[in-house]
């Protein structure tokens, strides 16, 4: 096992993930609470600056690769890596994918989910929300130490295909701790090799994308919008994950602070 094919963090390493883990949690739960209908895409993303900023840390999207937003907002059939845009007023209904990331001091969060604006999804979107959701938590399960890499798509597919979804295979899932992006990628449906094995220490960003149509997306002319290539619904939940000798450890989970 080599440095290049995973990053395995030390327990100090591991505190300092924890906390920009949560909180990477704690501006997504605000962020899911404040989308309305009749607010723009832009006041969200600006919304989302303001409470990075309080957190004491920064966004860790803004101007990575050239992102030109704090957060990426998706609506729709928009899959990941929605900008904020003053011109796109989320409508009721709509489901409204938000993926946050934190760098705070050396260490970067990073979560996501969808919500339905308004809070009344039609039955489709219920459905696909309910099943991109089940099938996070059927990725979290398969990371255990002793497990690959692997084995986490493996998990995750089936569930999304037994709701009669589509899982895209044009984006996946990531190491993270340090930088954003850390290897291992974490793809969510099967493959033919196993990839690494999952030991304590590595710490990995599962995320399903699920589409209720077809899993082909394509890019936007601005570089960075990704949609379904049909037109149809998408939906994206993302925890991180610490791989421990026993139960994973979601780090994304958003904890009350004790009195």
């Amino acid at each position: 096992m080599t440095r290049q094919q995973v990053v395995v963090h030390t327990a100090s390493e591991i505190a300092g993930i924890r906390e920009a883990a949560q909180s990477t949690a704690r501006v997504l739960e605000q962020l899911s609470q404040a989308v309305v209908p009749g607010m723009t895409t832009l006041q969200l993303d600006q919304l989302a600056g303001r409470l990075i900023q309080e957190t004491g840390g920064t966004s860790a999207f803004y101007n990575y690769h050239g992102f030109p937003g704090q957060i990426c907002i998706s609506v729709d059939d928009v899959v990941v890596h929605g900008i904020g845009n003053p011109a796109l007023v989320i409508q009721p209904g709509q489901l409204v994918s938000i993926d946050v990331g934190v760098r705070l001091g050396k260490f970067v969060g990073d979560c996501a989910t969808t919500v339905c604006a308004g809070g009344c999804p039609s039955p489709q979107a219920q459905r696909l929300m309910a099943a991109t959701r089940q099938s996070l938590e059927a990725g979290i399960a398969a990371a255990r130490a002793g497990a690959y890499v692997s084995d986490i798509g493996r998990a995750v597919e089936p569930v999304a295909r037994a709701g009669g979804f589509t899982v895209v295979r044009d984006f996946v899932g990531h190491g993270c701790g340090g930088d954003l992006h850390e290897p291992p990628e974490v793809p969510n449906f099967s493959q033919p090799r196993r990839g690494p094995k999952l030991v304590p220490g590595m710490v990995l960003c599962i995320e399903p994308m699920v589409n209720a149509g077809g899993a082909n997306v394509f890019v936007e002319d601005d570089g960075w919008t990704v949609r379904t290539a049909d037109g149809g619904l998408s939906a994206h939940f993302e925890h991180m994950v610490l791989i421990t000798k026993d139960e994973p450890e979601i780090l994304t989970w958003r904890r009350t602070p004790s009195k």
